[in-house]
C-alpha cells in the first residue's frame, strides 16, 4: 500500500484548519507573535503542501508589538462559501484579553481584507455554513455555569460581517473538570457533529464529540469520547499531544483529518506542535478517527487522490538574491524591511545592528525559519565588525525572548574579535564559550540530534572548525522554555544602530538519518 510520512507540515505549525474548493485544499495554522501572520498553504493531494501567502501580511492588520512570543494569533479557521474565503481567529494580548476577528478574500493568495472585529468571547473561533445559507460562529470561553469551559454559538451576518441574534451555549465537554476548546461543526446525514479538544494541548490532549439534530442544540456527548488521543500511549510513542482536529472530504468521497501533535524524545519536544494527517471513517454513530489503528502514525496510507509521493527536497542554501525574503522567513512582532534587506550588490543579506535586542518584546533585527527536523545542520557565513561588546550579530536558536541561544560575532573589552556562545533562560543570560577570531567572514554553525545542539565556528581564512559547546536538547524544548511555539533558527544583529552585518548565505540541511 502506498504511504506518506507524517507530519505533513513539520516544525511549528499548530492548530491546523482546512477547507476544500473543488480539487484544491487550503490550510492555515497559528502564528503567535511571528510576522507575517497565519501562513496559508495549498495542496492537491493533502500530503504535499506549498505555502501561498500569509493571511496577515500588512503591518496595520497585525498589532503584535509588546507581546510574548506565544501570544498573538491563535487557532485560525479557514472556510469557503459562495466564492469567498473566510478566516476567523483570535489575537491574544498578553493573555489578559482576546480579540476575535474575521478576514475575507476572493483569492486565497490574497489580498486579504483588514481584520473586522467580532463581539465574541474566548478563543478558537470557527465558522459553519448550513444548508440554508446561514453562517454560525462557534468558539470556546469560560463557562457561566457547569464549567470550566463551554462551547457557544452565534449567527454571523455575512453581509455586515457582524454577529447577530442570541447566543446559544452548546456543550461543556465530555470530561468533567476538563477545559473544552477548538470547536468545529459538521453536518452528516442530517446530524450536526460538534468536534472539540479537551485535556489541554499537552500530554492529556484529546478529541471529543457531541451531536444534535438541531444546529443550535442541545448537543449530547458522544459516549465514545475521546475519539482520538495518545495520552494512554507509552513514553516511547513517537507522537504525543494529539488533538485539535479539522475534517475535510476529498473529491472521491474520503474524509481526512488534520491534527496537531508533537514528536517527543524523553518527554520533551523542540519542534513545536506540528500538523499531522490521518484518515477518518463515518459510521452511523459519528466519525471514527484512524479506523485501522486508532492512532496517528508517522507512516500512513496515502489518500486515494494521491497516486504517489516523492520526497520533497530541502533547499540547500539561501543566498538572499531575491528582492524580498521567502515565505519561510518570519520576523518578530512586525516587519523588519527597514533593518533586514538583500544587499544592493546582490552579495547576500544586510542586517542593521538595531538597538532592540532579542530579549525584548519589541521588533528586533531578526529573521527566522522553523526547525523542521529532529536532526539538522544549519550554518551561515557572516561578516560583522563590532566596535563594542554590546554589538553582536550571528545565529540564534530561538524559543522566546527569555529562552534562546546565540552564537555571535562581537568583540571583547579590549576590542578583539571573537565568537561568543550565550544561552538565555528565565531572563538570565550566560556566556558558555568564546573563541578569538581574526577579522573577516566567519562560518557559524549549529548541529542538532536527539541529545544536543552543538555550536561551532570556522575562523575566517581557514577550513578548520572550532567546537564551542554542546547544549542539551531539552534546553530548547517547549516544556522547559514554556509557551506554545517550537524552535526557530534565525539571523540577527543588535547594538547601537550604527553597525551592519553581512550574511553571505544561510544553509539548512536535515540530518542524513532523519526519521
Amino acid at each position: 500500500m502506498p504511504t506518506f510520512r507524517n507530519p505533513v507540515l513539520p516544525g511549528c505549525h499548530p492548530d491546523p484548519s482546512i477547507c476544500r474548493v473543488g480539487a484544491d485544499f487550503y490550510l492555515v495554522t497559528s502564528s503567535f507573535a511571528y510576522y507575517p501572520g497565519i501562513p496559508l498553504f495549498h495542496s492537491r493531494d493533502l500530503v504535499r503542501w506549498r505555502q501561498l501567502t500569509h493571511v496577515l501580511n500588512r503591518p496595520g492588520q497585525l498589532p503584535l508589538d509588546g507581546l510574548d512570543v506565544s501570544d498573538g494569533i491563535w487557532a485560525p479557521t479557514i472556510r469557503h462559501h459562495d466564492g469567498t474565503f473566510y478566516v476567523v481567529s483570535t489575537l491574544a494580548v498578553n493573555r489578559r484579553g482576546n480579540l476575535t476577528f474575521v478576514v475575507t478574500a476572493r483569492d486565497p493568495a490574497g489580498p486579504w481584507s483588514d481584520p473586522i472585529p467580532l463581539e465574541a468571547e474566548g478563543i478558537d473561533p470557527s465558522l459553519f455554513f448550513d444548508d440554508d445559507g446561514r453562517c454560525w460562529l462557534t468558539a470556546c470561553r469560560d463557562a457561566t455555569e457547569g464549567g470550566p469551559g463551554e462551547l457557544w454559538m452565534r449567527e454571523l451576518d455575512l453581509d455586515r460581517l457582524k454577529l447577530v441574534g442570541p447566543t446559544h451555549v452548546l456543550w461543556h465537554g465530555a470530561v468533567r473538570g476538563a477545559w473544552v476548546e477548538a470547536p468545529h461543526l459538521y453536518k452528516r446525514d442530517g446530524v450536526y457533529h460538534l468536534i472539540a479538544a479537551e485535556g489541554g494541548t499537552e500530554n492529556n490532549h484529546s478529541v471529543t464529540a457531541a451531536r444534535s439534530a438541531v444546529v443550535t442544540g442541545p448537543y449530547v456527548t458522544d459516549p465514545r469520547s475521546p475519539l482520538l488521543t495518545h495520552r494512554h500511549r507509552a513514553a516511547d510513542e513517537p507522537i504525543h499531544n494529539v488533538g485539535h482536529v479539522d475534517l475535510v472530504d476529498t473529491p472521491d468521497g474520503e474524509t481526512w483529518a488534520v491534527a496537531l501533535g508533537v514528536r517527543q524524545i524523553d518527554g520533551t519536544h523542540t519542534l513545536g506542535r506540528e500538523t499531522f494527517l490521518l484518515p477518518v471513517a463515518w459510521e452511523p454513530r459519528g466519525p471514527v478517527f484512524a479506523p485501522e489503528t486508532g492512532s496517528v502514525r508517522l507512516t500512513e496510507r496515502l489518500p486515494g487522490i494521491a497516486s504517489s509521493v516523492r520526497e520533497v527536497a530541502v533547499a540547500d542554501r539561501e543566498h538572499f538574491a531575491a528582492p524580498v525574503l521567502g515565505l519561510a522567513w518570519n520576523s518578530l512582532r512586525g516587519p523588519v524591511t527597514h533593518l533586514v534587506r538583500p544587499a544592493a550588490d546582490g552579495g547576500g543579506l544586510e542586517i542593521d545592528a538595531a538597538p532592540e535586542p532579542l530579549t525584548s518584546t519589541g521588533v528586533p533585527a531578526f529573521i527566522g525559519r522553523r526547525q523542521e527536523h529532529l536532526r539538522f545542520h544549519a550554518q551561515a557565513r557572516i561578516d560583522f565588525a563590532a566596535t563594542d561588546p554590546s554589538e553582536e550579530a550571528g545565529l540564534a536558536v530561538f524559543q522566546n525572548q527569555d529562552h534562546h541561544a546565540t552564537l555571535a560575532l562581537t568583540v571583547d573589552e579590549a576590542g578583539r574579535t571573537q565568537a561568543v556562545l550565550t544561552v538565555r533562560e528565565a531572563g538570565t543570560s550566560t556566556h558558555l564559550a568564546a573563541a578569538p577570531l581574526p577579522a573577516g567572514e566567519a562560518l557559524l554553525a549549529v548541529e542538532a540530534d536527539e541529545s544536543a545542539y552543538t555550536f561551532r565556528v570556522q575562523p575566517p581564512g581557514t577550513d578548520r572548525w572550532v567546537d564551542l559547546a554542546a547544549v542539551e536538547r531539552s534546553f530548547f524544548s517547549s516544556e522547559r522554555a514554556g509557551g506554545f511555539v517550537g524552535v526557530y533558527l534565525g539571523l540577527y544583529a543588535s547594538g547601537n544602530g550604527r553597525g551592519r552585518a553581512r550574511v553571505r548565505w544561510f544553509d539548512y540541511q536535515p540530518g542524513k538519518t532523519e526519521d
